[in-house]
């Protein structure tokens, strides 16, 4: 006689939804203590749902709605019953249990509007604001889920690393962001290389479009060495940090491939990835 399986907690809905969109988060849970894995799920879950929506949508009012559902749920004012959404169930319990600042995930809605647009951006500063409202913030989320009192620690940390981190993702994703015709490298860096934005997304231009992308790649790596640099991370907060500790190969391989990175695969596999995580797990060295 056979029974019916049981069905799935939220917790692992936000797990295996992970796994198929953002595997190197989803890892990071399984390295966390067992307790806080379902929380941190549902903020990487979360996070994975604002990053694909560009992916998802051909206009950018579409991706505005569904922008729209995330804020209102937020805001106290979902349509319907959230219960149906695993994501945002397991969310708004998390949010409640570790009393997260909703405003910051608001932030973290706003920010990805940009991701909607085709508007280049502007400077240096306005990179580090968007990262910061993405990347960053959510390692520091991750930290209060994980321990409160420490995250306050590594805030400083966490600013810089997510900067880092947000910078090698976004390396990685040139290539389909250069045939979308957006550009997250700011205008900054292109104008002290003598390139303005339709030069870079031309590709022509090898010598100078080899040199925005190692001074882009460069600005990661100093971010990195300043979150090393904010002092030693506290264990109880370290495993927020395991997917920055994938940046620093992406940024040191796109300064040397140049304008390679726009036709050069150059992820690390998934099982290096994954021994470079479990390593830094062990030895909380970011």
């Amino acid at each position: 006689m056979t029974t019916d399986a049981a069905p799935r907690s939220n917790q692992d809905l936000c797990l295996a939804t992970l796994r198929d969109t953002d595997r190197d988060r989803y890892l990071a849970c399984l390295l966390a203590p067992e307790d806080k894995r379902g929380a941190l799920a549902a903020l990487y879950a979360f996070n994975a749902e604002l990053a694909r929506i560009r992916d998802l949508v051909h206009e950018p009012l579409p991706g505005e709605v569904r922008m729209q559902y995330w804020r209102d749920l937020l805001e106290g004012q979902a349509h319907g019953s959230s219960a149906a959404n695993p994501v945002a169930a397991e969310l708004l319990t998390t949010i409640d249990q570790y009393r997260l600042p909703t405003q910051t995930l608001i932030d973290m809605i706003d920010a990805h509007i940009f991701d909607l647009y085709d508007d280049p951006m502007e400077t240096r500063g306005t990179l580090e604001g968007y990262a910061g409202e993405t990347a960053s913030a959510l390692i520091q989320l991750a930290s209060l889920v994980l321990s409160a009192d420490d995250a306050r620690r590594s805030a400083d940390a966490a600013g810089h690393a997510g900067v880092a981190q947000a910078i090698a993702g976004l390396l990685l994703l040139m290539p389909l962001h250069r045939r979308r015709g957006q550009l997250y490298l700011p205008l900054e860096i292109l104008t002290a290389t003598g390139l303005d934005r339709d030069t870079f997304l031309a590709g022509e231009d090898k010598v100078r479009i080899s040199a925005a992308i190692e001074a882009f790649a460069g600005l990661g790596r100093e971010h990195l060495a300043k979150a090393r640099a904010a002092g030693p991370i506290a264990p109880a907060v370290f495993p927020a940090f395991l997917p920055v500790v994938l940046a620093e190969p992406v940024l040191k391989r796109a300064q040397k491939l140049g304008v390679g990175v726009f036709d050069q695969a150059f992820q690390p596999p998934q099982w290096r990835r994954q021994m470079r995580m479990a390593l830094a797990a062990m030895t909380k060295k970011i």
